[in-house]
């Protein structure tokens, strides 16, 4: 875990906590402290038993934290230890302690609670009989007032937790209906008949009064008789008082002590053998899973072998050879086996454990019988057959992509709601990450480290298995639970190298993954130049129409045109790509999802209704991709190449446009020379706009696009599954669009005004030289007609002269005019301001992250240090006015209006200084 995250953790910790900024503690100090204490640590039982005498030795109520831990470790919660490992050293850090004692009793306070314990209000309570005056009244009842707060808030909490858990526990399950006479008919059980206290029939003589041979013979037929769940004559059982509880019995007081003392010894293994019957009983219900089931039919073949035992003493009873200390002999292995049994079925119990909860149960009370070989035996018998039902649900996932979990037990699950056909709708596609996800309460600990390797076989098999393929996996065998040789961990990584190897060529080879996202490549990234040019060129006169009066069949016939003329021609997936308008320009699109959860989110919540867009700020490219290639290039991927192709084509646009200023300011060469002064600064402007849009979309063509494009056929040349390829391909995208500007806010909205300056600027001096060249048309000629081809040149002459003299006029006339001047004037006033803004924050944006891909810009920009120059002049100016007395007053001059202005032999520009006047500045 990176340092920037765990940061985050504390901080979020600490937030919750209420910590206030001016404390002395602070995240950087936990930080710190974790970062160092950070290695690799494997909670054992001897440190989690130390940990949990730690705690006990420093809390106050050691008796009550005992009993809980012994509670929840019964339960067989999961990372248990661990959670007491770590508060175990929360224990050692005194000033944590502190910290967190001082929290809750500020919080007590200010919600009129008390920490002080109940018996401790009450023992303040004066003795009862006494006489309390109006004072000691008034304080007993703000005591019992804050503890009537506090009671009710405590309960409320606990009821809030336990409705949670249990909601937890609710699965989705279709339980098969049971017939209404299992239920009526409660004595068909293998398990003692709730009887009472007392026996049945009154005419039962006391063991007492009988000779010692007959009380043993008599006692032995009751033993028999319990041993398989019946009541006996002189051995009666109890009622349970709680659903689990273990079975009591009572033995006739008048029996002789020696042999009553057998009895009691022998009794433990009917009282392990009522709990056995209980588990397998009710364990074998639907609603209990197929793992509880598998585990409850082994536990019944031991109880067959169980009865066999009690079949045989019972024929050794009528042959009269037997006697107490024989059956206390012959049954010495049984009651061993009855013990794990019923601890096993009692630990399932008490933790309510369904499917993998129950094999990790059983794995770890195998691995705990490490020096019992015949108790591991026994454990691993069961464990293996309670596995069955779990590893074939394993086998048909990993071997054919299938779910077959009708009772909610295997460790993936799936999510029905969540379909493929949604891929190419929903922005933020789930298909991939949430129709198949792993439920981590319900994983074997023995797979917890292959459980990711589990999901993608399955995921990856599941996608064959849509396209209409065959799985036939060569390593399909069938997997068996063993304690030591972990063999079923190879098999399962053998299938998920086959899986990977299957879809990474259906991908790769029948689908041509790569050539589809090369396709697109050449439209959304700009990397066809001739079919750019060629349908910018066609569809000029409709981007320029609003929204509404565009026709998006008359574009797509242009569209097909463009690609049908031009070099993309040979492209085979061009059939795919589509025209798209969308209700909302690329500023507000990405703004809406860069304030996302934030409180300039509601800034950006605009009814496209409102916005009046033209053809060119809704335009965009779409694409058809079908199945199984929408799992790569879904619709979220789709959306990052949209938001960069509408950034790429409005720059293009954006350098048509200075361009065609370029080719309308060559009418100039036939003014005089008193008119083209009027136009050099307009020419300059231009000159630097342009060079400023082809400099920012060399810079994203080639330093971004290209380059992180060849580093994503790099990964993908030695890719190995299709998770890879979906990373590899997300991160392509997402560093164009990191690099592009488009993830940066504030230098997004400096980019986007100014090309906005820029084409204003654009518009504004070709509206002058169309208002040039209708003047020139319509200039009258003054030259009589002549005959002849000398005559008709002399005209032609003469009236071309003529023209130009009118040309000339008009534009010294407006040239002359101050408002021509002023307006060229703003706008190389708004382009310098906002320009060099955007260097300097790309200069602090990049000292600040350390991201240096920026400096790119600075270095194609600024190659002659032309601007630089510019920054220090700004930042000596502000100094200068930083240090005045009258800085209020001459705030407004914080940006040069031109680059006239000279710059000081003292100027030094330095990254971020200065950096709130400039944002007020830009404001």
């Amino acid at each position: 875990m990176s340092e920037f995250k765990v940061h985050h953790h504390v901080s979020e910790l600490l937030n919750l906590l209420g910590m206030r900024s001016a404390d002395p503690v602070g995240a950087e100090v936990y930080t710190e402290m974790l970062l160092n204490n950070m290695k690799p640590y494997i909670t054992t039982q001897v440190s989690a038993h130390q940990s949990k005498r730690k705690i006990a030795g420093s809390t106050q109520t050691p008796i009550e934290f005992l009993a809980k831990y012994d509670d929840l470790k019964a339960k067989n919660v999961r990372d248990l230890d661990p959670l007491v490992f770590l508060l175990s050293k929360l224990t050692e850090e005194e000033q944590t302690k502190e910290f967190i004692e001082k929290h809750a009793k500020d919080k007590a306070e200010v919600a009129g609670m008390t920490l002080v314990p109940h018996d401790r209000v009450t023992s303040q309570l004066p003795a009862p009989g006494t006489k309390l005056s109006v004072q000691e009244l008034s304080e007993i009842r703000d005591k019992l007032l804050k503890e009537a707060k506090s009671a009710p808030a405590t309960t409320s909490s606990e009821i809030l937790t336990k409705a949670l858990r249990e909601k937890q526990l609710k699965r989705n399950v279709n339980i098969p209906h049971q017939p209404d006479w299992l239920f009526q008919r409660p004595s068909l059980t293998l398990d003692f008949i709730v009887g009472v206290d007392e026996p049945t029939d009154q005419n039962i003589v006391p063991l007492g009064s009988l000779p010692l041979a007959l009380q043993e013979h008599s006692i032995i037929e009751d033993i028999l008789c319990c041993m398989q769940g019946i009541e006996g004559k002189y051995i009666l059982a109890r009622a349970l008082t709680e659903r689990y509880a273990p079975k009591e019995f009572m033995i006739d007081q008048s029996l002789d002590p020696s042999l009553q003392e057998l009895v009691r010894r022998q009794l433990p293994l009917c009282s392990n053998y009522s709990t056995v019957v209980r588990f397998i009983e009710e364990k074998s219900a639907f609603e209990y899973g197929l793992v509880n089931q598998a585990l409850s039919a082994a536990m019944r073949t031991l109880i067959k072998d169980y009865m066999i035992l009690v079949a045989q003493l019972e024929h050794q009873n009528r042959l009269g050879n037997l006697t107490l200390q024989k059956v206390w002999f012959y049954i010495q292995p049984t009651m061993r086996t009855l013990e794990i049994l019923a601890a096993v079925a009692n630990s399932v119990n008490r933790g309510e454990c369904i499917g993998g909860v129950v094999l990790s149960l059983l794995h770890e009370k195998t691995s705990g019988l490490i020096g019992d070989s015949k108790g591991q035996e026994l454990c691993l018998y069961l464990t293996q057959s309670a596995c069955v039902p779990y590893f074939e649900i394993l086998e048909k996932w990993i071997y054919k992509g299938i779910i077959s979990d009708p009772y909610s037990e295997f460790l993936v699950e799936e999510n029905e709601t969540i379909q493929k056909e949604k891929l190419q709708e929903d922005y933020n596609d789930a298909y991939w990450e949430q129709h198949y996800t792993i439920c981590r309460e319900r994983i074997p600990v023995f797979l917890e480290q292959v459980a990711d390797k589990i999901l993608n076989t399955g995921k990856y098999l599941n996608v064959i298995r849509l396209c209409g393929r065959d799985i036939k996996c060569p390593i399909a065998e069938e997997i068996v639970y063993t304690l030591k040789d972990r063999r079923y961990t190879e098999q399962i990584e053998g299938a998920y190298n086959y899986a990977s190897k299957v879809l990474l060529e259906l991908l790769m080879e029948e689908k041509q993954l790569m050539a589809r996202i090369r396709s697109m490549k050449h439209y959304f990234l700009l990397d066809k130049g001739d079919f750019i040019v060629q349908f910018m060129d066609m569809t000029e006169d409709e981007m320029k129409q609003d929204i509404d009066k565009i026709m998006p069949t008359r574009l797509e016939t242009l569209l097909e045109l463009a690609l049908r003329t031009s070099t993309a021609n040979v492209d085979p997936f061009k059939d795919d790509l589509r025209v798209e308008l969308l209700p909302f320009d690329l500023i507000t699109q990405l703004f809406k999802i860069l304030t996302i959860d934030t409180k300039l989110e509601k800034d950006y919540r605009v009814d496209p209704t409102d916005l009046h867009l033209s053809g060119l700020e809704s335009f965009s490219f779409d694409y058809v991709v079908k199945w199984p290639v929408s799992l790569v290039v879904n619709r979220k991927a789709l959306t990052r190449y949209q938001m960069l192709f509408r950034h790429l084509f409005y720059c293009k646009h954006v350098e048509r446009q200075l361009c065609s200023v370029w080719i309308g300011n060559k009418a100039a060469k036939m003014y005089s020379l008193h008119s083209a002064r009027w136009y050099s600064a307009a020419f300059a402007l231009r000159q630097r706009m342009l060079n400023f849009v082809q400099n920012f979309e060399y810079y994203m063509m080639f330093e971004v696009v290209e380059h992180n494009w060849h580093i994503f056929q790099t990964n993908m040349e030695s890719v190995s599954n299709v998770d890879d390829v979906l990373n590899y391909h997300t991160d392509f995208l997402n560093n164009c669009l990191k690099d592009c500007m488009l993830t940066n806010p504030d230098l997004l909205k400096i980019v986007h005004k100014l090309m906005m300056v820029c084409v204003t600027f654009s518009n504004f001096i070709q509206r002058l030289s169309q208002s040039a060249t209708i003047e020139m048309e319509e200039a009258p000629s003054r030259e009589s007609s002549l005959q002849g081809l000398q005559a008709r040149s002399r005209k032609d002459t003469s009236k071309q002269k003529a023209s130009s003299k009118v040309v000339s006029e008009h534009v010294d006339l407006m040239g002359a005019s101050e408002n021509f001047e002023r307006t060229i004037k703003n706008f190389d006033s708004n382009f310098s301001r906002l320009l060099l803004e955007l260097l300097e924050k790309i200069m602090d944006f990049s000292c600040i992250s350390g991201e240096f891909k920026l400096f790119n810009i600075l270095y194609r920009l600024d190659f002659n240090g032309f601007y630089t120059e510019k920054l220090e002049a700004m930042s000596a100016e502000k100094a200068m006015l930083e240090s005045s007395t009258h800085s209020s007053e001459s705030s407004s001059g914080s940006w040069p209006t031109s680059f006239t202005s000279q710059r000081p032999d003292s100027a030094r520009y330095v990254p971020g200084m200065h950096r709130p006047n400039v944002v007020n500045g830009s404001s």
